[in-house]
């Protein structure tokens, strides 16, 4: 008796995965839910959702995780304009100087939001990293900045990619 594996039957675990059979991560949870190829960067997500969530995801036990089921399915349709994903990265760089209120913060804090696309990927990872390093409340704290990241595009129309491969660019454009 063969098991089909999908986005009902799913376990969410760390890292990144071969297919479903072997677990998946939150963003390869939403890739299948958007109906796109099993990937960890899924089209239909914004950049900077993802980076958070994929570092979230991956720093945090699996009790925690299951938390991110929902989160999977709220990523997806994220993909913005780059003004909305630039006010994203500008949430999360908010909330990094929240969490870094000590005398040497300005030395260690990005002084501006970055420009590109990786750039605020890595920031949005550093994030979820820090806010899960944070302690009492980190988790409560981690679902409310990706409800708020979620809530920023919520209702506009569905934009072409900011950046990507060109096999993303082709998924996303033939929705």
């Amino acid at each position: 008796m063969s098991v089909t594996h999908s986005h009902q039957t799913v376990t969410l675990a760390r890292g990144k995965h071969t297919s479903p059979r072997s677990g998946a991560c939150v963003m390869e949870l939403a890739s299948m839910l958007a109906g796109e190829e099993f990937t960890d960067r899924p089209a239909s997500v914004c950049p900077v959702v993802a980076a958070f969530l994929r570092a979230y995801n991956d720093a945090i036990d699996d009790r925690r995780r299951q938390d991110l089921y929902r989160h999977a399915a709220g990523a997806v349709g994220t993909r913005a304009s780059a003004d909305v994903t630039r006010r994203r990265v500008e949430r999360c760089l908010e909330e990094l100087r929240a969490l870094r209120r000590w005398p040497l913060a300005a030395l260690t804090l990005p002084r501006s939001a970055p420009d590109s696309v990786p750039g605020m990927e890595r920031l949005a990872g550093r994030v979820a990293r820090e806010i899960h390093r944070s302690g009492i409340g980190s988790h409560a704290r981690a679902m409310r900045v990706v409800d708020d990241l979620v809530a920023m595009g919520a209702g506009g129309p569905a934009p072409a990619p900011l950046s990507g491969s060109g096999r993303s660019r082709a998924a996303a454009g033939a929705r």
